[in-house]
């Protein structure tokens, strides 16, 4: 029989357990009953050992299970982005900001009718000035009602007439939520053709984008705005400019490791 008296064995049990937990694996076998299940490498009274030592460790020490957890979701997530960067990243046709060659892309989740997203929009203009190799990706993600759909779809006219960012600083700096009235005079103030954004509005390509956008959100499991994808992370809310310059100089940080 095996023996766990050391502390450094058991803080080892108790990490494997742990890890087990979080994977739902640290159970009576496996779903089909196959002797391949960790838990029965041990006899009926090492588990019971195990478990007694876990037990007590974690009675101890709680934290240790929300960090697992959140171990397990960080993975998780990083998987999920991975498997989708390049639909993530790729922008609409003029829906980008900063340096289009830039080496790290923040994406922007967004809805102008969200008062978070409003609030948030001066720390990204703020990132943009600061970091002169940021390329920031904006998705029109109209959540919100109507008028947002109506924003959303002027939006993406703007970017195909190159005028996207006018469009983007005159609606979340002018007064007020938006409403027809406002996004037409936006439309005007922003210099774009009214006729060609008129037209644009109801095209197939920006019904699409807006389509492509609210699905992309429902798999990343989005459940608000403004919501940010940058490197390996999913920021959600108005988190400030501190939180969203760390989590660019993260991802710059990690894709330097990666590439080394």
């Amino acid at each position: 029989m095996k023996h766990f008296n050391s502390e450094r064995s058991k803080m080892l049990l108790v990490g494997v357990a742990v890890a087990a937990l979080s994977f739902g694996i640290f159970a009576s076998g496996s779903a089909n009953g196959a002797a391949s299940s960790p838990a029965t490498q041990y006899s009926p009274a090492e588990r019971a050992a195990i478990e007694a030592i876990v037990r007590d460790y974690i009675l101890t020490h709680p934290e240790i299970i929300p960090e697992a957890i959140n171990g397990m979701q960080a993975r998780e997530v990083s998987k999920l982005l991975a498997s989708n960067r390049a639909e993530i990243e790729k922008p609409f046709a003029g829906a980008v900001a900063g340096n289009p060659n830039g080496d790290t892309t923040l994406v922007v989740f967004f809805d102008y009718a969200c008062p978070y997203c409003r609030a948030s929009h001066a720390d990204v203009t703020k990132l943009i000035a600061t970091d002169k190799n940021l390329r920031v990706v904006y998705r029109d993600f109209p959540v919100l009602g109507p008028a947002s759909d109506e924003a959303a779809a002027a939006s993406l006219a703007a970017a195909q007439q190159n005028r996207y960012v006018a469009f983007n600083n005159a609606m979340f700096e002018g007064p007020g939520r938006p409403t027809h009235e406002r996004i037409v005079a936006t439309v005007r103030a922003s210099g774009l053709n009214e006729v060609a954004t008129a037209k644009a509005m109801q095209s197939g390509a920006v019904k699409a984008e807006i389509d492509k956008n609210l699905e992309l959100g429902r798999a990343l499991g989005l459940t608000g705005t403004p919501s940010y994808v940058v490197g390996d992370q999913i920021l959600s809310g108005a988190v400030g400019y501190d939180v969203l310059a760390k989590a660019v100089a993260d991802a710059r940080a990690n894709k330097a490791k990666t590439q080394g």
